[in-house]
């Protein structure tokens, strides 16, 4: 790994901790940046009332949460997307090549590759052999499109903070709630913690739905982990996925989203020669093109047990 990827992935590092989980000169920065919250949280909030929801004649499910980062919300869409006929997810596409409204799968047959549509994208439409998944910046114009495309129900992969749209919220909230109360810049959350009441249904980790964690190498579930493994992952807030892995796994982390390189691959493979890399869906996407032997897929499903309607 090279000292500009060292030191990408340490001021992640820091930054992630700052957010959430923040040491005393952490808090210190929190509260220097607090004039700049109470800013953002009187945008936040003139955006909301000020919005005026439409009604595009079709139902449409927001899967969010309040902080930043990975909280389970793909797994949640795709648990839910799966029950619904002709359904679509729209999501932004972070970490894409491309740009604009793009179908990923129609009808579960993929149409582009993961450079084209982002790593999460690719994710979904794997997982959804009857759904469809559209990539756009711009949720209005891919819901247009889902629509035009005969979409009977639509599911926004993070979509809440989109209040100019009538939809039905879902949030999810973390199994480990943050320390850092604040909201950006002063902490990670988008909007006031406050707004978990305001919302149709709310899906906490651990009690409202649990994980499903397998193990797979070569489409086969293996029943026990070999003793020298590596987490390889660029996902957000990976240390969480440590809890389902032994005590002495390795651990290399990059930032959320990020595009593997060769010679990245080349360093790691050097380095844990002896090891197999265990990595999610979200990294397998992006690293098949490298015809690595030694991947072992962490298969992370949910299982929804809040009861509750989506709408019709």
């Amino acid at each position: 790994m090279d000292l500009g990827t060292l030191i990408k992935n340490y001021l992640n590092s820091w930054i992630e901790q700052y957010l959430f989980f923040p040491n005393p000169f952490q808090r210190l920065i929190s509260i220097a940046f607090f004039p700049l919250t109470i800013i953002y949280c009187i945008v936040v909030a003139y955006k909301r009332l000020s919005a005026k929801p439409f009604n595009f004649g079709l139902p449409i499910v927001s899967v969010g949460n309040l902080v930043v980062g990975g909280s389970g919300k793909t797994p949640v869409t795709i648990a839910l997307a799966k029950e619904k006929e002709g359904a679509f997810v729209i999501l932004r596409g972070y970490g894409r090549a491309s740009k604009g409204m793009i179908v990923v799968s129609q009808n579960g047959k993929i149409l582009v590759d993961v450079e084209t549509s982002g790593d999460e994208a690719m994710v979904l439409a794997r997982s959804l052999p009857n759904g469809s998944v559209i990539v756009a910046e711009n949720r209005i114009e891919g819901i247009l499109k889902a629509r035009e495309l005969g979409a009977k129900i639509i599911f926004l992969d993070d979509g809440y903070r989109h209040h100019n749209i009538n939809k039905f919220d879902i949030l999810i909230r973390p199994k480990e709630e943050p320390t850092n109360l604040f909201c950006l810049p002063s902490g990670g959350y988008r909007e006031t913690k406050m707004m978990y009441s305001f919302v149709p249904v709310v899906l906490r980790d651990g009690e409202d739905f649990t994980r499903i964690v397998s193990f797979k190498k070569d489409g086969e579930i293996l029943e026990s982990l070999p003793e020298t493994i590596l987490l390889l992952t660029a996902i957000s807030k990976p240390k969480r996925l440590l809890e389902y892995l032994p005590k002495d796994t390795q651990m290399e982390a990059f930032p959320d989203h990020h595009t593997f390189s060769e010679d990245e691959i080349k360093n790691i493979t050097e380095k844990y020669k002896d090891f197999e890399f265990v990595v999610t869906m979200k990294d397998m996407v992006k690293l098949e093109k490298f015809n690595l032997s030694n991947l072992i897929l962490m298969d992370l499903e949910v299982k929804i047990t809040k009861e509750f309607e989506l709408p019709n």
